[in-house]
């Protein structure tokens, strides 16, 4: 059972819940920009959320079904479309074979997410099929390709249709202004308290440059006291300001150490909101900690466990 890609579009990556336990040797997480979207994807389907999938940024995405599917999709609105039939996200829909399967482009956010009821069957590599072109790991052949015109995309029986999907109040909003809650790391104190209380006040903008390794911000600069520091590991949602003072969101695809002080750290959910704007968007930040940032996981992930009051089926 598959799909057959047609037109592979700017960006679109298979990508599994990412890949643990190897930063040690240099080899990044990788993973889904946004944790909150792909992991609702494999739920509306009953998948195991580590269940691959197809991340698709900017859209211009094309697929063609060999044999009938259930599939799901989340995250942007891309435009999506079945047969020039208008699909919206953020629920299942059946498609049958020979349909057609279009992205055009984005319409809110940036990132897709395309799941199909048992998930594609791409090779795997160091644990996990996440995309890592600089790495050379990931992806269909698990050699950290992009997908390409003529990829086939494998996966597993369907189970029978049901129709899900994520209630309105549910689905993130991603023209609203975003404030993200910064949780302080041990370098915060470094930043003089004029430098933080710029940085809160500030409203940054994201810059041309963003990609899956860091978001750029521009805005008012901000300095530490440290003249650099010893290269150490980096978490995902790190905010390190280099020498210009400009900060920078280190995202899912971050090298695994770096020497700039970081003033804090975004939590998952928020880094997942994050990589949803584009070029010219705002951002805020507000001061957070890790017990808020803990609680809105927890929420999240009973949420998924239960299905409630997150999933509708009708």
């Amino acid at each position: 059972m598959s799909f057959d890609v047609l037109e592979p579009g700017m960006l679109a990556l298979v990508q599994d819940a990412g890949r643990y336990g190897y930063q040690h040797m240099g080899v990044t997480t990788g993973g889904p920009m946004d944790e909150f979207a792909f992991f609702w994807a494999n739920r509306l389907l009953n998948n195991d959320l580590n269940a691959p999938q197809i991340e698709i940024t900017f859209g211009r995405f094309s697929l063609k079904a060999n044999h009938d599917a259930c599939i799901a999709i989340t995250g942007g609105d891309l435009g999506a479309k079945i047969n020039d039939r208008v699909i919206a996200p953020w629920r299942t829909h059946h498609i049958s074979k020979g349909d057609r399967l279009d992205f055009s482009a984005p319409v809110s956010g940036l990132r897709a997410y395309l799941a199909v009821s048992g998930g594609f069957r791409p090779a795997i590599k160091l644990g996990s099929c996440a995309t890592v072109a600089r790495e050379g790991l990931g992806g269909l052949d698990g050699k950290g390709a992009k997908l390409a015109k003529g990829d086939k995309l494998e996966f597993d029986q369907n189970a029978p249709f049901v129709e899900a999907l994520l209630p309105e109040p549910e689905i993130p909003d991603y023209h609203q202004h975003l404030r993200l809650g910064l949780i302080p790391g041990y370098q915060y104190q470094s930043f003089p308290s004029v430098q933080r209380m710029k940085f809160f006040s500030c409203e940054y903008e994201i810059s041309q440059n963003i990609d899956r390794m860091g978001y750029r911000l521009k805005g008012d600069a901000i300095h530490s006291d440290l003249d650099g520091i010893v290269s150490e590991g980096i978490a995902y949602g790190a905010i390190q300001v280099p020498k210009d003072g400009q900060p920078i969101v280190l995202m899912k695809d971050r090298q695994t150490i770096g020497g700039y002080p970081k003033i804090g750290c975004l939590s998952a959910l928020d880094a997942g909101l994050l990589s949803q704007r584009g070029p010219g968007s705002s951002v805020s930040f507000y001061l957070s900690d890790v017990a808020e940032a803990e609680g809105r996981r927890m929420l999240f992930n009973q949420r998924l466990k239960t299905g409630a009051p997150g999933v509708s089926t009708t």
